[in-house]
Order: structure tokens, then C-alpha cells, then sequence
């Protein structure tokens, strides 16, 4: 058993752990674990950069990787606290975006402002105990290369977008998205396809 796994089944243990790593009630990690731990465990790409007004709530029990010569910028968050965020190649990650792993996002991504992506949901169905407290349920993002993210979209667990795709500005994603479409709305619908035969983009039929 490795020593993470030794963690995990010991609940007093692992409440020591995370008390460590950050302080109580907080999602964003010590400042000795941001200094001195996350440099070593996290990758930043050549070219690379993470503008000073963003929140990098990013531990070392999860990983988050930044691509060479991708941009997160001012007022933006990050935070990997219940699964991997990664971001590969020439991706820019907008003003205000936030996004909460497990998040998987492609090369030559363009996210334009206020976007949320989020792999988390919280658990309610026991009405006994305060929402917060209730154990949470986790479900990828992908968002596949060459997608443009229209600013204030919403992107909820579990989806896909396929690449090439484009969601227009506002919408909420619930459902995932084809290859080479375009969505908008909420929840978002397909609005257009891209024909490969006729080489064009058209509407879908009723």
C-alpha cells in the first residue's frame, strides 16, 4: 500500500493531512505548500504564464499541468482540490474564468470571460445534513482541441466538447457537444454543424 493510500484509509490521519495542506473551511493550500511544494509537483510549460491577480488553489494530491505557451489570466481560479486540471498547448484561459477539476482542456483553446468549468457537484439527497458537509460527486471535463468558449458559458460534470466546436456566449452546457458544431443556449442546443461535403457550416434539420 503507498503511502497516499495509507492516508486515504486512515480518516484521522487524512484529516491531519489536509489541515496541513490547508487551513479549515479554505480550498486554497497553505503558503508553505504554494512556495515550497507546488513548484516541484506541478508543471508549467515553456512559454507559459499565470498572470499575478489569479487564485492557483492547486494541491499536491492532484495534479495540474499548464502547457507551453498557454495564458490564465488576472482574477481567474484554479482549483484541483477534487480532481486533475489539466491544460495543454497555446490555450488561453480568460479574465474571471473559473475552473474546478477533474477539467481536461485541449491545445489551442480560447476561453473567452466568466466561464465555469466544473467537474464538482455537491451531494443533497440526505436532508439531514447541511449540503456542505455531504459527500461530493466528481465528473470530467474535456474539451477537446481548437474549441472557442463564449464569455459567461457554463460548463457542467461530465462534458464533452468536441473539437473545432464553438458555444456561444451565455450558454450552459449540460450535454455533451459534437465535433465541429456550434451550441448556444440554456441548456445549450446545437444551432450548426459543419458540412464536410458542401464545406460549409449549416443549420440542422427539424
Amino acid at each position: 500500500m503507498s503511502l497516499i493510500d495509507k492516508i486515504k484509509a486512515d480518516p484521522k490521519l487524512k484529516k491531519l493531512v489536509l489541515w496541513m495542506l490547508m487551513p479549515k473551511n479554505q480550498a486554497r493550500p497553505r503558503l508553505w505548500v504554494k512556495w515550497f511544494v507546488n513548484p516541484l509537483k506541478h508543471h508549467k510549460g515553456k512559454g507559459s504564464l499565470i498572470r499575478r491577480r489569479t487564485r492557483i488553489d492547486v494541491l499536491p494530491f492532484n495534479n495540474f499541468y499548464l502547457g507551453n505557451d498557454s495564458t490564465i489570466e488576472d482574477f481567474s481560479t484554479i482549483n484541483n482540490g477534487v480532481g486533475d486540471v489539466f491544460i495543454g498547448d497555446r490555450t488561453r484561459i480568460g479574465l474571471s474564468c473559473t475552473l474546478i477539476g477533474p477539467v481536461r482542456i485541449g491545445n489551442d483553446i480560447m476561453f473567452a470571460q466568466n466561464i465555469v468549468a466544473s467537474g464538482l457537484n455537491h451531494g443533497y439527497q440526505d436532508v439531514t445534513i447541511p449540503i456542505s458537509l455531504q459527500p461530493v460527486e466528481t465528473k470530467q471535463i474535456i474539451i477537446e482541441d481548437n474549441v472557442w468558449i463564449g464569455a459567461n458559458s457554463v460548463i457542467t460534470a461530465g462534458v464533452t466538447i468536441g473539437k473545432q466546436s464553438i458555444v456561444a456566449a451565455g450558454s450552459v452546457v449540460t450535454k455533451s457537444v459534437p465535433a465541429y458544431s456550434i451550441v448556444g443556449g440554456n441548456p445549450a442546443k446545437l444551432l450548426k454543424f459543419y458540412n464536410f461535403e458542401s464545406k460549409s457550416w449549416e443549420k440542422p434539420t427539424k
